[in-house]
Order: structure tokens, then C-alpha cells, then sequence
């Protein structure tokens, strides 16, 4: 038969020819009173299948450029999808989430199903994968966390920056972490752009944060925390911070707060300007400007009416978190005192053997995540925490792939992850035309998979379920002036669902 048939929007079969293209072609995680049918010429995209783990934006990115060519399944191990862009992005930033609109269309394309609440390495190992797909793409994140290395970091009151804004985020491993906020002074340990996020939350009005999505036990949380002071910790220089503009002027504006700066840090810095790059130099002039500069009238009544207070402080290395009298919680950090070695990026912080101590009584380690192998099966690389590739592929494992940060490393923004999504994609492609993978024999996709699923008692999250947790975490938030509610608990999303488990049609 020289005719395949393609799916091109959801609602009835039209075609009168119905039982034999609903065998032949439908995507199996459909069922006949959802999808409306459309002939049209063969395409080699009927037949090829290829998964994707991880339902963050590098998997839907690397989906979102597959569709072109070939049929994707989406898994995920949580039953909500979106991966950072839900759990990572700030809440008062949300037109950053304005890119999930992207990816549900996406998850409505006619090649395209997810299944949540799928715990690749656990429920279903990547060989048995390999088996059902042409292709497999890893594209499941950072869920580690980079250690300090130091005495004390494990005391009461020292948190990884991705759990603590997991925690605000409502991701459900984090929901009943609790932090510490009874204390003065916070110390948050890095630079970026996550350590100038939760400074800004440890900060911010509750008013101003009630109009978000964060979670209510966190806001509750936060209204009565007692922190007014924040310090922001690098270990190398003013040149080297790894923030953008618009994160650190978010801090030099936000409200009832004043910026606590050592203008000596800043010595040397007007000449630099001269030869950096257009866009540090803006970020060293803001940085400037806030440390060195006399402010304007208006600007210095603001800061003379604030309470808190927030600050960077630069060539400083952690040595030791250091514990209060009861030896459990923490009140202070040891931190050594750096030069640096070099110029520009390429700059090494070297310590002087100077030594001093900070009061806290909150540190937050923002010094990096890390991937995590999921399956032993897989290459991995634990140094650099990344699945050894070329250009996406997976070393020594034909078939195999991988995209986003488990791919690269933690770098970059949500735009680096679509460009490094999309190579990935381009590589599949390249491979299945070429003929360096066998495209030509079928292959079961998720019909195979579903009935090993449901033999261990998985139950898979489609994408038409999740849009009905949507909704009830819409609702719920609605009732509290707020765009949503999230719901924290991975059974409480479960329950949301009817019928859940229809998923798979086998």
C-alpha cells in the first residue's frame, strides 16, 4: 500500500477508510474519540520512532525539531511536565515561563505523546528503550547538587541553591525542607544567576510575591522569616561575576532594601572598562555605579528608609561552615581571601593565606548542578558529570543520544538549551537518513512499553491528564489572588487525574 496516513488535529475520525488507518498509523496514546484523521502521501515519518527522557526544556526542544521528521514519546518522571522552567525559573519572573506555550504545542503535535510519572532506569531501563525506538534521546537534566568539600557543610541550615528554590517552586522532593529563616544575615555562595534569584526572594516584599506562583507554605514561610541581610560570595573578581544586567539590577531597585558594597573590591575597574565587552561592561558600570558612585537625592533617602539589606563580596572561598554552641546548626562561615592569577575569564583565584569569618546564620551553596547517571547501561562520565557525545551522540552506544545539560554541563540559558536541543535533533536525523541506524525495520515505540509498564504497576501521566492538573492548580490559585497553586505532592497530582493509567493503548 502505497499510502500512509498522517494526524494533523485532534477531534473525530473522517476518513472512511477508519479501522485500517487506525491500525496502521494512529500514535498509541490516543484514543479513537480523540484524534481526527487526514490522508495524505507516505512519509518516512509514520514508522520512525524515537523517545526522548525528560520532559524539561531541552526534551521538548529536542522533540519540538524531531516532529519534523519522525514520531516522538516524550517520558518524564515526574507527572508534570516543563522540568526547570516550572521548578527553576523565579516566580516573579514569569514571562520566562512564556516559552511552556511552545512546548504544549508541541505536546499537541499530531506525532507527539507524553508520559509522565515515568521513571526511566527504574520503571523501564534504556535498553528496553532501545529496543522499542529507533532512537533514544537522554535529555533528563541536572537533579545533583556540587559540594563545597568543606567541614560543616552538612550542619543544619546549609542548603544547595537547587533544592532551596525547588523548595519555593514546589518541587515535590523538596517540599518539606523548611529552611531556617530566623536569623539576620544569609549567605548565598556563587554568583549567577540562581544565587542573584534567591537573594532576591530572600528579600522581596510579600506583597510583591503573593502576585506569583510560589508555593503558599513558602510564602507563609517567608513573611515571617527574619533574615534583612544578604551577602552574595564569589571567589573571583567584580569582571569575572557570573549574573547578567537584568538579575542585578533587580537587586539594585527592589524595594526596602539598600546595596552594602566594599568600594575597594571595585579598584581598578574604571580603567577595565575600557576593553571588556559591551555586555560586561554595562554589567561592571551598574556594579559600579551602586558600589562607588554617590547617589542621587532620591536615590540616597531610598536607601536611608530601607530594612534590609543585600551585597556582593568578591575573592572569597569557602574553608569551613562553622557551628553555633549546640554544634548542630550553623552561625558563621571561614572564607579565604584570594588574588587572582591572569585576566578576563580565563582569571584562577589563588588564596593570599589570609583568613576571615562571617556571621550567618543561613548559607545557600549556588555553585552548580550536576547530572546524574540513571542507568548503568549508559556512559557516563562522573568528573565532568556528563554523558560522554559527539555532538549529541553517545560514545560507543549506536542509537543513543543526548541533549541539554546532561549533555554540556550546567551552562547557559534556556535559549542555549534549544540551540544545544535542536544539534542533538539535527544528529538523530542525519543518522536515520543516512542510514547509520536501521530505519527500515519497525519498531513497537510505546505499544511495546506500555504493557511492561503496566505489569509493574506504573501508570503513565498523558499529556491531557496533566492539562487537568492544570487546571485544578489554576483553580486553586485563582482562589488566592494567584496565577496558580501548585500542588506539591506527587499522590495529591495523582489524584487529579480520573482514570489515570488510559496513557498507553495496547
Amino acid at each position: 500500500m502505497a499510502v500512509r496516513h498522517s494526524y494533523l488535529d485532534r477531534g473525530t475520525f473522517t476518513s472512511p477508510i477508519f479501522p485500517f488507518i487506525s491500525s496502521l498509523t494512529r500514535p498509541s496514546c490516543w484514543s479513537f474519540s480523540d484524534v481526527r484523521v487526514i490522508t495524505r502521501s507516505a512519509s518516512s515519518a509514520a514508522h520512525q520512532k524515537v523517545c526522548v527522557v525528560g520532559g524539561g526544556p531541552a526534551g521538548f526542544y529536542t522533540a519540538q525539531h524531531l516532529l519534523k521528521d519522525v514520531q516522538v514519546d516524550i517520558y518524564e518522571r515526574l507527572p508534570v511536565p516543563f522540568g526547570l522552567v516550572r521548578f527553576g525559573v523565579a516566580p516573579d519572573h514569569p514571562e520566562v515561563k512564556n516559552v511552556i506555550s511552545t512546548f504544549t504545542q508541541t505536546a499537541h503535535h499530531a506525532r507527539c505523546c507524553y508520559y509522565g510519572n515515568v521513571n526511566v532506569g527504574t520503571d523501564v531501563s534504556v535498553e528496553e528503550l532501545r529496543e522499542a525506538y529507533h532512537a533514544v534521546v537522554l535529555s533528563y537534566g541536572a537533579e545533583g547538587n556540587r559540594s563545597m568539600g568543606v567541614p560543616g557543610e552538612d550542619l543544619e541550615g546549609v542548603y544547595p541553591a537547587k533544592d532551596f528554590v525547588g523548595w519555593y517552586n514546589g518541587l515535590p522532593s523538596n517540599r518539606e525542607l523548611n529552611p531556617g529563616l530566623d536569623c539576620e544575615t544569609a549567605v548565598i555562595l556563587g554568583q549567577g544567576n540562581v544565587a542573584l534569584d534567591v537573594a532576591r526572594i530572600l528579600l522581596s516584599p510579600i506583597d510583591e510575591l503573593k502576585k506569583t506562583d510560589i508555593t503558599q507554605r513558602s510564602l507563609d514561610a517567608l513573611a515571617q522569616s527574619q533574615v534583612r541581610r544578604v551577602l552574595i560570595v564569589g571567589r573571583r573578581g567584580p569582571l569575572q561575576i557570573a549574573g547578567t544586567i537584568k538579575e542585578l539590577r533587580e537587586m539594585v531597585n527592589l524595594p526596602d532594601t539598600k546595596p552594602e558594597m566594599v568600594a575597594s573590591e571595585f579598584e581598578g575597574m574604571a580603567e577595565a572598562l575600557k576593553v571588556i565587552p559591551r555586555p560586561r561592561k554595562r554589567l561592571t558600570e551598574l556594579m559600579l555605579k551602586t558600589a562607588v558612585d554617590p547617589p542621587a537625592e532620591k536615590e540616597r533617602q531610598r536607601r536611608q528608609a530601607a530594612s534590609r539589606s543585600w551585597g556582593l563580596r568578591f575573592l572569597r572561598s569557602p574553608l569551613e561552615v562553622l557551628a553555633g554552641p549546640d554544634g548542630a546548626r550553623v552561625a558563621g562561615i571561614r572564607l579565604a581571601v584570594n588574588r587572582l592569577e591572569g585576566t578576563g575569564d580565563g582569571s584562577v583565584a589563588v588564596p593570599t593565606g589570609e583568613v576571615e569569618t562571617m556571621d550567618c546564620g543561613l548559607v545557600i551553596t549556588s555553585i552548580g548542578y550536576k547530572s546524574l547517571p540513571i542507568d548503568p547501561a549508559v556512559p557516563f562520565d562522573p568528573r565532568k558529570a556528563i554523558v560522554p557525545n559527539s555532538l549529541g551522540r553517545v560514545q560507543q552506544a549506536a542509537g543513543l543520544y543526548c541533549s541539554g545539560w546532561l549533555k554540556t554541563g550546567p551552562v547557559g540559558v534556556i535559549a542555549t538549551t534549544m540551540n544545544n536541543s535542536f544539534d542533538t535533533a539535527h544528529s538523530v536525523v542525519e543518522d536515520l537518513t543516512s542510514g547509520c541506524l536501521d530505519a527500515t525495520s519497525a519498531k513497537p515505540g510505546s505499544t511495546g512499553i506500555g504493557p511492561l509498564l503496566d505489569k509493574r504497576g506504573v501508570k503513565p501521566v498523558s499529556f491531557s491528564d496533566w492539562e487537568k492538573i492544570n487546571q485544578e492548580e489554576r483553580r486553586r490559585g485563582a482562589a488566592q489572588g494567584k496565577p496558580r497553586e501548585k500542588l506539591l505532592d506527587v499522590e495529591e497530582m495523582l489524584k487529579t487525574v480520573p482514570l489515570l493509567g488510559r496513557g498507553f493503548l495496547m
